[in-house]
């Protein structure tokens, strides 16, 4: 999970739940813009994410190399997304002390913060600053993954030709590109994916809270399925065509997700509450939505009910110099870029 510096060419790589996703970027005119170099998705299944497998390893394979192959990228360095569901990450309080003090002192404490062996796992943290609570300490955030799961990632991607420069927790990289410059007023992000929804809290577009659920929209999907006796593909397309609309088939669809749904709300208003409970003087003001919290109809408004917080749509793509023909092209699944295109902004101007 090293953080690069300086420039050099490298893309994105995203292995999600039902595509791979590339991107390459590079710094634009201004400060705050960035140009798409290229970009590339091929759509994948559940067999193809078996990569325990030789089967499965040669059916991902093949999908990395065609969004790859369309991409038109020509370097071989990457940054590779981890998933949240895989990672653990928390903010830390320490005493104030230089940053080299602190890299020599938390690697002695670093176990009684993450929930894995030292021995049998990888952590990085980042400097926050001065402590939101105590003026003498700083926050510090604390990342870590099982060796496992990372090195397997790593192998298996430098196999296919690759040199993987750095790695990170696809949750922080969905905040660098959904976050809008300037924000300095705490906001909940929800990117909701195929088997898991990512939450993060920041302020002044700093994270302060970050965690991964179990909720995506198969679990929406498993209770449309069971409540209403219609096919997987017949309930998905109910629920993102109609959502939680209560005059679209006589808001059957709300009814037989109601419960996931419920559930879901609570672990928002759990994330919120744990928030104010550590910053109560720090209000959390807004709602950015992303995946499928942001297609779905009327989800906002149920999340807003729940929370009694405003929503948006988050767009992944601020700030990025888009051709109009390629934005005709990713219309269908450009809300699904938000990880792969924080990945590539990591590039520092």
């Amino acid at each position: 999970m090293g953080i690069i510096k300086g420039s050099g060419d490298f893309f994105a790589l995203d292995i999600g739940t039902n595509a791979v996703r590339v991107v390459q970027l590079s710094p634009g005119l201004t400060g705050n813009s960035w140009n798409l170099d290229h970009y590339g998705y091929a759509s994948i299944d559940d067999k193809t994410l078996k990569v325990d497998t030789v089967e499965g390893q040669r059916r991902l394979g093949e999908a990395i190399m065609t969004a790859v192959g369309q991409s038109g990228i020509k370097t071989k360095d990457v940054v590779i997304g981890l998933s949240s569901s895989k990672t653990f990450t928390t903010v830390i309080d320490m005493p104030f002390m230089p940053e080299a003090e602190l890299r020599n002192t938390i690697k002695y404490q670093i176990d009684q913060y993450i929930p894995m062996p030292l021995n049998e796992s990888k952590y990085d943290f980042a400097i926050l600053g001065k402590s939101l609570r105590d003026e003498k300490q700083i926050e510090v955030l604390v990342s870590s993954v099982a060796n496992t799961y990372t090195e397997d990632k790593m192998e298996f991607i430098e196999s296919l030709g690759f040199n993987v420069l750095a790695s990170e927790p696809e949750g922080l990289a969905i905040l660098r590109s959904l976050i809008p410059d300037g924000i300095t007023d705490a906001r909940l992000t929800i990117d909701i994916g195929e088997v898991s929804t990512d939450l993060a809290i920041t302020y002044q577009d700093t994270p302060r809270l970050v965690r991964s659920i179990p909720t995506g929209i198969r679990s929406f999907v498993k209770s449309a399925v069971q409540n209403l006796n219609v096919q997987e593909t017949q309930a998905r397309q109910f629920i993102l065509k109609f959502g939680l609309a209560s005059d679209k088939l006589e808001g059957h669809v709300f009814h037989a997700i109601e419960s996931s749904l419920d559930s879901f709300a609570t672990e928002l208003t759990k994330s919120i509450k744990f928030f104010q409970t550590r910053y109560p003087s720090i209000k959390v003001n807004g709602i950015i939505l992303s995946g499928y919290a942001a297609v779905i109809p009327q989800l906002p408004e149920y999340i807003t009910a729940k929370t009694g917080l405003a929503c948006s749509a988050g767009n992944p793509w601020q700030g990025i110099n888009v051709t109009a023909e390629t934005k005709s092209k990713l219309s269908l699944v450009s809300s699904e870029f938000a990880a792969v295109i924080g990945l590539a902004k990591r590039f520092e101007k």
